[in-house]
């Protein structure tokens, strides 16, 4: 599974486009008066202007090459301040075969750097941002977790590992490619903001549309 675009929304849209443009060097596909978007690998990630100002904030992780965990951590941490949990500023999921670093951007998402050491291929490459491989995960945040969770079955995106739907919080996709699908107020991993529901657009495979509007209804179709 590929999470080729997700469409979130910024109250602070200038600050986040010099933040991921300017500071951390993503490339710039298209920019407008309200909205921008950038490279991140296979995907891209498009920013848009929330004219509400409700200040939504999400949390998505990047992929990176298996044997550059020390490296990316290092590149970041000239330019962010990471968040710690419990003393430390990385993780490792036995799960997943895999470390993660995260810190905040200028709309308070929850950003994390994931190197999966058995799924995602090695680079001899100088890290920087274009070294990113693609979108790992973001999170949908709904009212009715197995309502939606079934719906996404229905629609082809499994429970990972062949798992059982679970009420509270769930891993939706396959290969590196994960929605993580939760409940409200569920604490954010290496954050004390806790989960609300915002809108947000996922592209999957090139074909597959899941959209969230605010009140946390969510929609699937086909490109």
């Amino acid at each position: 599974m590929l999470i080729s675009k997700v469409i979130i929304y910024s109250s602070v849209i200038d600050e986040m486009k010099q933040f991921y443009v300017n500071e951390l060097g993503f490339e710039l596909i298209n920019s407008k008066e309200s909205s921008f978007k950038i490279k991140v690998g296979d995907s891209e990630l498009e920013f848009q202007n929330d004219p509400a100002n409700r200040n939504p904030f999400y949390h998505f992780a990047f992929n990176i090459p298996s044997n550059q965990f020390k490296e990316a951590k290092n590149w970041a941490k000239t330019k962010v301040a990471l968040n710690t949990e419990e003393g430390s500023d990385e993780v490792y999921f036995k799960q997943s075969d895999a470390y993660s670093f995260y810190f905040l951007d200028p709309s308070d998402n929850i950003v994390e750097f994931i190197s999966r050491q058995s799924l995602s291929p090695k680079s001899n490459d100088i890290f920087s941002a274009i070294s990113i491989l693609n979108i790992s995960e973001i999170n949908i945040t709904t009212h009715d977790v197995l309502s939606c969770g079934n719906q996404l079955i229905d629609f082809g995106i499994p429970v990972r590992d062949e798992n059982s739907l679970e009420e509270s919080f769930n891993f939706m996709g396959s290969k590196g490619a994960f929605l993580l699908l939760g409940s409200e107020k569920r604490k954010s991993f290496f954050s004390d903001k806790e989960a609300k529901i915002h809108p947000l657009s996922i592209e999957i495979d090139k074909v597959k549309i899941i959209s969230m509007d605010e009140l946390g209804n969510i929609k699937l179709g086909l490109l």
